[in-house]
C-alpha cells in the first residue's frame, strides 16, 4: 500500500511538472532588499528537491533518535535467542545426566538476563545432583519471588531436594507452602506429599493420599494397594497395646485384613500382647478365604483356652491339604501344647519329612525336653539353630 501511494505521487509530480513546463507563468521572491525571479517549472522543480531533501533530512534525524532504543532491542533480542539457545543446551544436558553442562548452560542464561524461573530451577536440581547444595539453594533463591506457576515449581524442587536428603518435615513445610498458595490436587504434589508421609511415618496420611490419587486417576490400581498395604502393616507395628491394636485392625478393610502379610503380622502383635484368641479368629477367617502355608504355620502359635476346638479346625484342613507342612506343624504344636506328645511327634515328624523347618525342630526338641531325653531334645535344639542359621 506504502509503495502504490508513493507510485501515485510521483505520477501526480510528474503531471504537474509536464503541466508546468508549458505554463509561461513566474514566481518572483522579494526579500528586501533582494529579489528573485524565476519560471514556474523551475519553481516546481526546486520546490520538490527541497521536499525531498526535507523529508530525508526528517527521517535521518528521527533514526539518529530511535538509534539508542533500536540497539537496546536488538541487544535484547539477541541475548534472548542465545539465551534460548542455552535452554535448550541446558534441558538436553540435564535429561542426558549432564548435570555440569546443564549447570553451566543455566548460569550462563542468567548472566544474560534471561528473567525465566526455569533457568535457575534447572541449575539448581542440577547441582543438586551434583551434591553441591550450597550452590542448590543459591540457585533456588534466585528462582523466588516470580509468577505463581514459577514458585510451584521452586516449592516443588525445594520439596524432592529434602525428600532425597531425607528431611521430611522440611518436606512436608514447603508442601504447606504449595498448599497456601493455591496448589491441592495437583499430581505432581500429591505424589512428593506421599513420599514426605511415607518418610515421615505418618501412614493415616499415606492413606489420606492414596485415595486422592487415586480419585484423580493418577496411580495405578495395584500400586495403590501395596501402598495402602505398607501403611496398615506399618499402622499395625506402631501400635503398643492390646486395645490400640484391636481399634486399628477394626479399621482395616475386611479385603485387606484378609491378606496373608497383613493376617500375619496382625496375629504375631495379637499373640505377643496377648490377644490369641483374636488371633485364632483372624487367621481362619484368612485361610479360609485363601490357603497360606506359612499363614497357618502360626495357628499353632495361637493357643487360646480352646486348644481342642483348634486341633478340630486344623484337623478339618487337613483332610483339604494333607500335605501341608505348615498345617502339619501347627498341629504338632498345638497337640504338644494338649500334651497329646504321640500325636504331637507324628504331625512334627511329618512336617519335618515334607519341609524341614527349624520351628519344627525347636517344638521336637521341646517334646523330648518334656519325655525326659535330654540328649534328644539338644540334638533337636542345635538342628533348628542350624536351620535358623540357614535362614530355613
Amino acid at each position: 500500500m506504502k509503495y502504490l501511494l508513493w507510485m501515485l505521487l510521483l505520477f501526480a509530480a510528474a503531471v504537474a511538472l509536464v503541466t508546468a513546463s508549458h505554463n509561461p507563468a513566474y514566481v518572483l521572491l522579494v526579500y528586501p532588499p533582494y529579489r528573485i525571479e524565476m519560471s514556474f517549472t523551475l519553481f516546481i522543480v526546486l520546490f520538490m528537491l527541497a521536499f525531498v531533501f526535507g523529508y530525508g533530512l526528517l527521517r535521518l534525524m528521527l533514526a539518529v533518535v530511535q538509534l539508542p532504543a533500536y540497539v537496546r532491542r536488538f541487544r535484547l533480542e539477541r541475548a534472548q535467542g542465545k539465551a534460548r539457545e542455552l535452554l535448550d543446551d541446558a534441558l538436553g544436558a540435564f535429561f542426558e545426566g549432564h548435570y555440569a553442562a546443564a549447570e553451566k548452560a543455566s548460569a550462563r542464561a542468567m548472566e544474560l538476563g534471561d528473567t525465566s524461573a526455569l533457568h535457575p530451577i534447572i541449575a539448581a536440581r542440577s547441582a543438586h545432583e551434583l551434591r553441591e547444595y550450597e550452590k542448590r539453594d543459591a540457585y533456588l533463591s534466585a528462582a523466588e519471588g516470580k509468577t505463581a506457576g514459577d514458585s510451584t515449581m521452586r516449592l516443588m524442587a525445594a520439596t524432592k531436594f529434602m525428600l532425597d536428603q531425607r528431611d521430611s518435615r522440611g518436606a512436608l513445610h514447603a508442601l504447606r507452602e504449595l498448599r497456601d498458595s493455591g496448589v491441592k490436587n495437583h499430581p505432581g504434589v500429591l505424589s512428593l506429599e506421599l513420599k514426605a508421609q511415607q518418610q515421615a511415618g505418618n501412614w493415616d496420611e499415606v492413606l489420606n493420599v492414596v485415595d486422592q490419587l487415586e480419585k484423580h486417576q493418577s496411580i495405578d490400581v495395584t500400586v495403590a494397594a501395596q501402598l495402602r498395604q505398607q501403611a496398615w502393616l506399618e499402622k499395625i507395628r506402631q501400635q503398643e497395646d492390646l486395645a490400640g491394636l484391636t481399634d486399628c485392625l477394626k479399621n482395616i478393610p475386611a479385603d485387606f485384613k484378609r491378606r496373608s502379610k497383613i493376617a500375619a503380622t496382625a496375629a504375631r502383635a495379637l499373640i505377643q500382647h496377648g490377644g490369641s484368641p483374636l488371633a485364632q479368629q483372624l487367621l481362619s477367617d484368612s485361610l479360609n478365604a485363601q490357603w497360606d502355608s506359612e499363614l497357618v504355620a502360626l495357628y499353632g502359635d495361637c493357643q487360646s483356652g480352646e486348644v481342642i476346638e483348634q486341633i478340630k479346625q486344623a484337623e478339618k484342613w487337613l483332610s483339604q491339604h494333607k500335605n501341608d507342612a505348615g498345617l502339619l506343624l501347627a498341629l504338632g504344636k498345638l497337640c504338644l501344647h494338649q500334651k497329646l506328645w504321640g500325636k504331637a511327634q507324628n504331625y512334627l515328624d511329618a512336617s519335618i519329612s515334607v519341609s524341614p523347618r527349624h520351628a519344627a525342630y525347636h517344638a521336637l526338641g521341646q517334646l523330648a525336653e518334656q519325655s525326659g531325653k535330654a540328649d534328644e531334645a539338644l540334638r533337636y535344639y542345635q538342628q533348628a539353630a542350624e536351620l535358623k542359621a540357614n535362614g530355613e
